[in-house]
């Protein structure tokens, strides 16, 4: 489940949806979150008083056949530490958050996890990244698959990021079988090899 505290606000309002301030975007967040996992709980008859949200006896579909994974796509500090404290993973992207900035965010999210008692290994780091790969070598994130493969595999060793959502710039059917067949396999392997 992908969640995030509503940088959209035009488009969140034109669909009937209130525009809240900063801090009552991370408060909802947080309602938001644990609502949903009493709701995928064994529990049969929920209820939950929050400032946005309540629950007053609703019982609940069957429980999911597995555990659905919450992540966020956040950028500020208090989304950050909410993060840590509830989310599975963080999805930032590439443009907001450039590698200098990461380290800073993922020491918030860590200490979000240390005070809610969690490891901060857990928490799975989504990197959307956006590019084009071919001949053209224009930057980290423009250029033949090697490079994408030396990015992505600083990205994960240097940076610490986990996982890679590819946004093809064009070309998109193209892109992704170049990525899936040639950039994902080498990463793994790079990655694998640089802790081993």
């Amino acid at each position: 489940m992908g969640l995030g505290a509503g940088a959209f606000w035009d488009a969140v309002a034109g669909m009937g949806g209130p525009r809240r301030s900063p801090g009552e975007a991370v408060r909802s967040i947080e309602e938001a979150i644990k609502i949903m996992r009493l709701v995928w709980s064994k529990e049969r008859s929920l209820r939950f008083d929050g400032e946005y949200y309540s629950l007053k006896g609703m019982r609940p579909g069957p429980h999911p056949v597995h555990d659905i994974g919450i992540w966020v796509g956040a950028y500020g500090p208090k989304m950050l530490d909410l993060i840590g404290r509830l989310a599975d993973g963080w999805v930032p992207s590439h443009g907001h958050s450039p590698p200098g900035q990461l380290p800073e965010m993922h020491r918030r999210i860590d200490e979000g996890a240390e005070r809610a008692g969690r490891e901060p290994q857990e928490i799975r780091r989504a990197y959307n990244v956006s590019g084009s790969i071919g001949d053209v070598d224009e930057g980290p994130l423009e250029g033949p698959p090697s490079r994408w493969v030396e990015t992505l595999t600083g990205f994960a060793l240097e940076h610490g990021m986990d996982t890679f959502i590819f946004w093809p710039s064009g070309d998109h059917e193209r892109q992704v079988e170049v990525f899936a067949g040639e950039v994902v396999p080498a990463v793994k392997e790079a990655v694998r090899s640089g802790r081993s």
